[in-house]
């Protein structure tokens, strides 16, 4: 554990010209500075050719960006400056948490997932547990994460998995994503399609609907919610990298190893898999002007002309995956 500083004066006499390390030895450049408004910040200083995050967390009274100070930056600012304890603990476990990696990309992935780890928490987190939706859902991204895991391995594939970090697909690759659904086999043969853009074209590549049946089982059939997560957490464990990355996702999902899911049980049925392509049934742009946050249900029936025989929808477009 780092020695921590004193949560009373680290930003005493600082100013946004003025930061002053966290660690005077990380690896890092992570500052603490005062910006406009007399703010509190946490800083990280990027060096050039860095890419920016999309879909930055969003958190209450915490302003959290890129922006140029002395030069680019990934940015905390505390706008309510009575909570300048809670902000500090915070700070300080992104910094720790991003402390350990080992490339400065790898430090500001870091720095963000625990940065929403935070968002969750603050605007709630999981006292009650997962919802049996949520639950259901979790299940098939945990299925496909582990069938892709053997296809083109664990850490090309926990890469991939962007929906707990607020991506409108579930997983993505340069040039093909895939959008996974969990439905109860028995229900009504629709799946319900959260956002205007989960469906919407991937420049350049291919986008697949995957569709498993998961359904609720009679004990001692099928696995909790916990044992699915551990069977995945296996392929992880042999990769430091890949198993930091699969900690921080699966926290990201609302997942808590606390909560009490061994009253329900999952098994997996029938998978089928789709090509989302001209025609198919989806909500697409222009939207019109003004209207927004649109859910809606596709009825699988309609979804049948682009049924894919590919046992893997990545089999498409393998060589976006090697290349």
């Amino acid at each position: 554990m780092m020695p921590m500083l004193n949560k009373t004066d680290v930003w005493a006499g600082l100013t946004a010209d003025r930061g002053q390390r966290v660690e005077a030895a990380s690896k890092f450049n992570f500052f603490w500075a005062v910006l406009e408004d007399d703010c509190p910040a946490l800083v990280l200083f990027l060096p050039a050719g860095i890419a920016e995050v999309e879909n930055l967390p969003k958190l209450k009274q915490i302003d959290v960006r890129f922006r140029t100070l002395d030069k680019r930056a990934f940015v905390l600012r505390l706008l309510d400056h009575a909570q300048k304890e809670p902000f500090f603990a915070m700070c300080r476990d992104i910094f720790e948490a991003a402390e350990v990696a080992e490339t400065v990309e790898l430090a500001l992935n870091r720095a963000i997932r625990r940065t929403r780890r935070w968002h969750f928490l603050l605007k709630g987190g999981n006292t009650l547990g997962l919802s049996t939706e949520e639950q259901r859902g979790l299940v098939g991204e945990l299925t496909f994460l582990r069938e892709l895991s053997d296809e083109i391995g664990p850490a090309a594939a926990i890469e991939a998995w962007k929906g707990p970090e607020g991506s409108s697909k579930d997983f993505e690759f340069p040039h093909c994503c895939i959008e996974i659904k969990a439905r109860r086999g028995a229900a009504k043969p629709f799946v319900r399609i959260s956002s205007e853009d989960q469906l919407s074209d991937v420049e350049g590549g291919s986008l697949f609907l995957r569709v498993y049946n998961v359904d609720s089982a009679v004990l001692p059939d099928g696995e909790t919610l916990h044992g699915h997560v551990a069977l995945t957490a296996d392929y992880f464990e042999e990769n430091d990298w890949a198993y930091a990355q699969w900690q921080d996702i699966i926290d990201a999902t609302g997942y808590a190893l606390e909560g009490d899911y061994s009253d329900r049980r999952w098994i997996v049925g029938l998978t089928r898999t789709f090509e989302v392509a001209d025609g198919f049934p989806r909500i697409v742009e222009p939207i019109p002007e003004g209207v927004g946050s649109l859910t809606y249900a596709i009825a699988l029936s309609a979804c049948e002309p682009f049924l894919t025989p590919n046992e893997m929808p990545l089999l498409t477009a393998k060589s976006t995956v090697n290349g």
